[in-house]
This record gives C-alpha cells, sequence and structure tokens, in this order.
C-alpha cells in the first residue's frame, strides 16, 4: 500500500442510528407537560426522538426498550421528584449507563434534565429518592439490584446537564 493510499482512505463514520433521543422519563411527573413540550419541540426540529409510546401493541415493552436505547445516539433523562419511584425508569438508566460505557466515546451521549429537583437529590439520593430507596432496601430483597440503580443514578447526576426549576409545566 502507498503512502498516499493510507491518506485517502475515508474517515471513520460513528455507527448509524435509527433515533437521534431516546427520553427517559416518569410519566406520573412530566409526561402530560414538561416531557410532551420537549418531545414536540424535538420532532418540529427532525429529530427523531423516541418516547414510549412509540413501542409497538403486543410487543414485548422492555426488549423494545432496550432495542429503542441501542438505537439511540442521545438518552434525555428527566430526572424529577417521583423518578426513582418507578423501577422501569431505574432499569432503564442502568441500561444506559451500561450502554454508555460499552461503546466509543462519543457515540452515545447522556444529557440530564433536572425537572423541579436539585442535582444533588439525585447524586446523593436524598429527599424523595432517600425514601424511595429505603423501601427498596427493606421489600426488594435484591441488594446488588438496589446498589446498581444507585450507582447509576450518581453517575448521570455527575454529568453537566440542565436544570428546569419554573413553578409552570
Amino acid at each position: 500500500m502507498a503512502f498516499s493510499d493510507v491518506h485517502n482512505s475515508p474517515p471513520t463514520l460513528p455507527p448509524l442510528t435509527k433515533y437521534d433521543v431516546f427520553i427517559s422519563f416518569n410519566g406520573k411527573d412530566t409526561r402530560n407537560g414538561f416531557t410532551s413540550h420537549l418531545h414536540s419541540a424535538l420532532c418540529r426540529n427532525q429529530i427523531e426522538t423516541f418516547i414510549d409510546y412509540r413501542i409497538e401493541k403486543g410487543e414485548e415493552i422492555w426488549e423494545e426498550l432496550v432495542q429503542a436505547m441501542r438505537d439511540s445516539s442521545v438518552y434525555l433523562v428527566i430526572f424529577s421528584e417521583h423518578y426513582a419511584s418507578s423501577k422501569w425508569c431505574l432499569r432503564e438508566l442502568a441500561e444506559i449507563i451500561e450502554l454508555t460505557k460499552m461503546t466509543e466515546k462519543g457515540h452515545h451521549r447522556i444529557i440530564p434534565v433536572f425537572y423541579k429537583i436539585e442535582p444533588t437529590h439525585v447524586r446523593k439520593q436524598t429527599g424523595s429518592y432517600y425514601h424511595v430507596f429505603a423501601d427498596y432496601e427493606r421489600n426488594l430483597n435484591n441488594d446488588h439490584l438496589v446498589r446498581e440503580w444507585r450507582k447509576a443514578l450518581f453517575h448521570a447526576a455527575n454529568i453537566s446537564g440542565f436544570e428546569y426549576n419554573h413553578d409552570h409545566t
């Protein structure tokens, strides 16, 4: 191979994804307000977004979610007061953390959004997160899983993100 052949080779491109953004959120807190507005804004700007109502009826929910996460480039994680009370949200977050660790740097990115909650509450699991995790530790009988969820929250809350603390939705 000639020297010129090496320099003329095409650059390595990141793998193609189906979705630009995967949104992880607790529907109880944000579905009909903040998250729906955010999703609409992303769609208006031609940003292909996965949100849970895109799951096909009759499909296995968790398998569909994991595939959508794998098929996404950016993970918008909307932390809210009751985010940690959803085991689904915590499972998603743990999976997202694993996916970002498994891929090349820059191919997947987590962007935390702290919706009416302080990042330190998420990072240190205080406030409503403290009470939820106290319940998990008493009732779940799976210390490994609880530790995994705690580490995922800590990891994600240490990433620079956005804080939204306005009184209106």
